[in-house]
C-alpha cells in the first residue's frame, strides 16, 4: 500500500511527541492538526482523548480506537544532592528504562534532559551495582544541569509532581523494521492515520459511520471507559503481544480473542478471523493473559457494546519495542476490510 510510507512518517512523528499518560497534550494536538488537514472532523471529550466523526453510507455507528498515551514516570521528590527520586506511570520493567535518556517536564512549560540510572550506578564504586534490585526506590533521574542540591534542582523549576518521558530512539531499518519505544499505541495511532488518509484518497468507502477514539489514558487502565452512547460496536487497535506459546509475529496482524479482561465478543473476532482469510490478510489469533486494551474498559465502563481487539505484532511490549511495516500494513489492510464490510 502507498500509505505506509505516510503512516511510518506519522509514527516516527508520533514517537517523538513526548505524551506520558497525563501529559498527552502535544501530541493530541499534533494527531487533531493532522486530521483537519485530511479534512475530516474532530473534537475532544472532557479528558482530554480525541473523536473523529466520518460519514459512512448508513448512519449505525462503529468504533475503532487507538491511545497516544505512553509510559513514563514522574517526579516523586527530590533529594539532598539534586537527584530526582520517581514513580512509575503504567507497567513496565524498571530495567527496561535504566541507562535511558529522559526528559523532565515542568509545569511551567520549561523542558530538561536527563538520564535514569540505579542509585549505585557504577561497578567501580559500588560492590552491589550488579546485584541491587531494579525497583523505583533505587532508580533516579540525573539531570543535565549543574546541580548538587535540592535547593538547586528546585531553582529550575522542577518539584515532585513533574512528568518524565523517555527517549524513544526510533529507527527504521532497510529490512521493514521499525525499532523504538512507545509502538504501543502510537504504531496504532498511525495505522489509524493511514485509514484516515486511504478514506481520504478515495481508495476506502465506509459501510457505516465511524467514530475514530484516540484515548489518552489507556496505560492507566480507563482510556475508553466512556464512549459516545451511539457506538454499537468496538474494535480496539493496539498491539499483538509476542512469546513463548503466542503464534503471532511482528509481520502480522494479531486477533485477540481473550486477555485479562475476558474473552471478546464471538461474532465480531470471527467475523475479522473471516476478512483476514478472504483478503488474504497476514494474521495470528492469540490469548493476552497479561494484556487489557480499550476495549476492556469500554466494556468495564457499562458501554452498551460489542467489542473486539486487533494490533500489529510487536517484540518486547514495554521495553524497546520492535515492529515491522508488514504487520502494521496487514493491521490496516484488516482494518479497511472491516469498515467496508
Amino acid at each position: 500500500m502507498n500509505t505506509m510510507k505516510y503512516v511510518i512518517n506519522q509514527l516516527e512523528q508520533l514517537v517523538n511527541c513526548p505524551s506520558p499518560t497525563g501529559y498527552t497534550k502535544r501530541a493530541a494536538n499534533y494527531i487533531i492538526e493532522e486530521v483537519k488537514r485530511l479534512g475530516f472532523d474532530v473534537e475532544q471529550n472532557q479528558k482530554g482523548g480525541i473523536i473523529v466523526t466520518v460519514k459512512g453510507k448508513e448512519e449505525t455507528v462503529i468504533g475503532i480506537a487507538a491511545h497516544l498515551d505512553t509510559l513514563g514516570a514522574m517526579v516523586r521528590s527530590i533529594s539532598g544532592d539534586g537527584m530526582l527520586n520517581i514513580v512509575s506511570i503504567g507497567g513496565f520493567m524498571m530495567e527496561s528504562i535504566e541507562g535511558s535518556y529522559c526528559t523532565i517536564h515542568t509545569r511551567s512549560g520549561k523542558d530538561y534532559t536527563g538520564t535514569i540510572l540505579t542509585k549505585h550506578p557504577s561497578v567501580h564504586t559500588y560492590d552491589d551495582a550488579r546485584t541491587m534490585e531494579r525497583n523505583p526506590r533505587n532508580m533516579e533521574v540525573r539531570i543535565d544541569e549543574l546541580v548538587t542540591s535540592k535547593d538547586e534542582v528546585e531553582k529550575l523549576g522542577i518539584s515532585a509532581g513533574d512528568y518524565i518521558s523517555f527517549a524513544p530512539n526510533f529507527v527504521y531499518t532497510p529490512s521493514g523494521f521499525i525499532k523504538s519505544r512507545h509502538l504501543d499505541d502510537k504504531a496504532s495511532v498511525a495505522v489509524l492515520l493511514g485509514l484516515l488518509k486511504e478514506i481520504k484518497d478515495g481508495n476506502v468507502i465506509p459501510e457505516k459511520t465511524l467514530k475514530i477514539i484516540i484515548s489518552n489514558y489507556e496505560e492507566v487502565g480507563h482510556g475508553a471507559s466512556y464512549l459516545p452512547q451511539d457506538i454499537t460496536e468496538f474494535l480496539a487497535v493496539d498491539m499483538g503481544a509476542i512469546g513463548d506459546d503466542l503464534t503471532g509475529d511482528e509481520t502480522k496482524v494479531s486477533i485477540c480473542a481473550l486477555d485479562s479482561s475476558g474473552p471478546y465478543d464471538y461474532d465480531m473476532t470471527t467475523q475479522l478471523i473471516e476478512l483476514a482469510k478472504e483478503h488474504n490478510i497476514g494474521y495470528a489469533v492469540d490469548i493476552f493473559p497479561h494484556y487489557g486494551s480499550d476495549a476492556s474498559a469500554a466494556l468495564r465502563g457499562g458501554n452498551n457494546i460489542k467489542a473486539a481487539l486487533i494490533g500489529q505484532g510487536v517484540h518486547a511490549s514495554h521495553g524497546m519495542e520492535r515492529t515491522h511495516e508488514k504487520g502494521m500494513e496487514n493491521t490496516l489492510k484488516l482494518i479497511c476490510a472491516y469498515v467496508q464490510k
